[in-house]
This record gives structure tokens, sequence and C-alpha cells, in this order.
């Protein structure tokens, strides 16, 4: 049994779209004005509705018209942007890659994989800034950034999940040994711990309640500090508990530097997106940057895959 080919005269009919007449459509697809005709007969009489409403001087859409070629706008897209993606993971990776990323994860997890696929790929240039500033893509001439967090609703972007950072409490061996594990959050309030903040102020730390609910506990410690790499620095020499991202302590988790503190209890996790602008002339190259990365940080990331703790 035949079946109608569902894209027959699809491509006819765009170019009288976009041509305003049949007979330019006509000289633009080397056809003649009444083969143009039959094809355009043959789709409405296959969609069962009438597409143009013709007079001698005037040729315009019908409301079906217009919702059809709006469809089929998008569906030209989206295998334009296919095509060009295929095409990309065919190609060798070339041109300039402008890329943002945040200092310290950006440093230690991101900018090596870059690396890897820099040298994987010689006609590919990356120029990496590493900030905490929440750039513009637009404004920034950026291409592709890595950021953690929720994400803002934007028409203009898209973005593909790497992971999850998740956060964890810990201190030195020694520290605990003097100190003693705290049982419960509520026992944070009696230990010396190491915040996030300068000039008085300090971010809470944030746990989950068996619901999932946000618990936010503001601790005082001894020691307020603006740099991750600080604090963990602090940890490092017993001063006290901290609250960092996994993907930061887990080698000295691994190697026994460090201790998980009130293991059991769930803190908030934060989403890693990598992000960057709805172009199609620019995405097929960065989503093939963004497809490598993912098979670095996904489905498990790789600071989970060296350094695993019980």
């Amino acid at each position: 049994m035949n079946t109608p080919d569902p894209f027959r005269g699809i491509a006819v009919f765009m170019q009288v779209v976009q041509a305003g007449s049949f007979t330019l459509a006509a000289e633009r697809l080397d056809m003649s004005k009444s083969g143009v005709a039959k094809s355009i007969a043959r789709l409405e009489a296959a969609l069962g509705v009438r597409l143009f409403q013709r007079t001698t001087r005037h040729l315009s859409l019908t409301e079906e018209g217009r919702q059809f070629s709006d469809g089929c706008l998008r569906a030209v897209a989206e295998l334009e942007s296919a095509q060009a993606l295929v095409t990309a993971q065919r190609q060798e990776l070339a041109g300039r890659m402008r890329v943002d990323l945040p200092v310290v994860f950006g440093r230690r997890w991101v900018l090596p994989a870059l690396l890897e696929i820099a040298a994987e790929h010689p006609a590919l240039e990356l120029d990496v800034s590493l900030t905490d500033r929440q750039v513009d893509l637009v404004e920034d001439s950026i291409d592709l950034v890595i950021r953690i967090g929720p994400l803002q609703d934007s028409a203009t972007l898209v973005a593909k999940p790497l992971g999850v950072q998740q956060a964890v409490l810990i201190a030195h061996p020694d520290y605990l040994a003097r100190h003693g594990q705290p049982q419960t959050p509520d026992d944070l309030h009696g230990h010396a711990c190491i915040t996030f903040g300068s000039g008085g102020q300090t971010r809470p730390w944030h746990f989950l309640d068996s619901k999932g609910r946000n618990q936010p506990l503001t601790v005082r410690g001894r020691l307020g500090l603006n740099h991750s790499e600080a604090i963990l620095d602090a940890a490092l020499a017993g001063h006290g508990i901290a609250l960092l991202s996994d993907w930061l302590v887990a080698e000295h988790l691994r190697a026994g530097r460090l201790l998980r503190v009130l293991p059991e209890v769930r803190t908030q996790g934060f989403p890693i997106h990598a992000v960057w602008q709805k172009n199609r002339h620019l995405s097929a190259k960065v989503r093939r940057v963004v497809d490598l990365l993912a098979e670095r940080f996904l489905p498990e990331p790789p600071w989970e895959e060296r350094s695993r703790v019980s």
C-alpha cells in the first residue's frame, strides 16, 4: 500500500510564500507556472484546506495557510539545526570560541576537559575567562558559559545540565577528636564553624527536611572568609567545621584529610549548566563542545569517579 509523502509540495509552497506569487516562484524553482499551481492544488487537497486566497492581481495566505507556513518554518529550522549538528560532529572543530567559567570550579574541573578537547581539535581556538561575575553572553560576546545555580528564564539562551553541585559538611579529624562529632544541625551552634562571608555578613547554611523543604541555619563562626579555597585551607588546618562543595573536598575525603560531619543530613544542591546563545550560526560548534563536556560530567561527575567516599 502506497502512503502519501507528507513533504510533497511543501518546498513549492514555501517558495510561493517567500516569492509572493506563483510566477516568481516558478522562475526560482525552474518550473512552469501551471506546475506550481498544480503542486499547490495537490497539497491543498491532501491537507483538506485552502492555503491561498487568489485573485487576478493578489495572492495572500488564508488563516490555515499562515498557520501551516509558520509550522513549516519551524520544521525547516529544526532540520537545518539537525543537519548543522551532524555536520559539526563529522567535521573537525575549528574557529574561535569564547568561554566563561566560574573561577574555582572552572579551573579545577571544566578547564582540564576543555584542554583535552582543544588537544583533540587543533583547529579550535579557545578564549577562556575565569570570573564569578554574572556575564551577559550578548554584551560580553561569550559563546559558552558554565553556571552553577538556578537559571533565569530566557528565550534567547539554551542550557544543558551537567550535573549538580552538592554541599558537604566537613572537618579535620583532629578537630573532631578534640571537640566531638555534632549529632544534629542544632549542635553546630556549639562548634567552631568556618563561614563564607566578610564584614560581619555571613551566608546561612541550607539543609533540607524530610520533605525536601529548605531549612536555613545561621551559624556564627570564629572564621569568616570570602573564598571557598580559603575556607578549605582553614578546615584542613583544623580550625573547625565547614560547608563546602563536594567537588572541592572529594579528594581530601578520600585521602582521610577531612571527615564528613552529619553525613545523614541532606543539604541543598545547585544545578550546573552549560549555557549558550540560541544562534544557529554558532550553536552547532558550541553544542558539539557541550556534548563533549557532558561526556566527561555525566552520568557521574568526575570528582565522584575519582574520589568515591562511602
